[in-house]
């Protein structure tokens, strides 16, 4: 079966459908709500036995490069790219189809945000490659 990644964002994708404040400014119920909502959709993935793994991220990143031969890694935190990049979090997948990994995208996607309205969300999929890729 194939895995799939589902992303979310701190922002980015297609244009909002509705504009929301960031998180820190919701109210400590929506926050509630929101997180449970999260915990379902595990426990769902789970039940269901298409669960591999879930992660949330913080927003502190760091920057690393290469720094050539010999020299220290390159470290900045600065100047960044877009917010849009920034993953917030993430479910891995085990499904039958890229459809059931839309099915379960769109249900993410209506997470409760401030009053329990949903977000509507973009969350991107990404299919995990099984093998890599061929030069043909």
């Amino acid at each position: 079966m194939p895995k799939y990644l589902l992303l979310k964002h701190y922002r980015g994708g297609p244009e909002q459908i509705r504009k929301v404040p960031p998180m820190d400014q919701w109210a400590p119920e929506d926050i509630e709500a929101h997180m449970a909502f999260l915990k379902h959709v595990t426990e769902l993935l789970e039940e269901n036995g298409e669960y591999v793994d879930a992660q949330g991220l913080t927003p502190a990143r760091t920057w690393v490069r290469y720094g050539g031969p010999g020299a220290a890694p390159v470290i900045t935190d600065g100047p960044l790219p877009e917010t849009s990049d920034l993953v917030a979090g993430w479910w891995m997948i085990d499904v039958e189809s890229h459809e059931r990994a839309v099915e379960l995208a769109a249900y993410v996607s209506s997470e409760p945000g401030p009053g329990g309205t949903p977000l509507y969300e973009w969350i991107d999929v990404r299919e995990v490659m099984s093998v890599a890729p061929s030069e043909d």
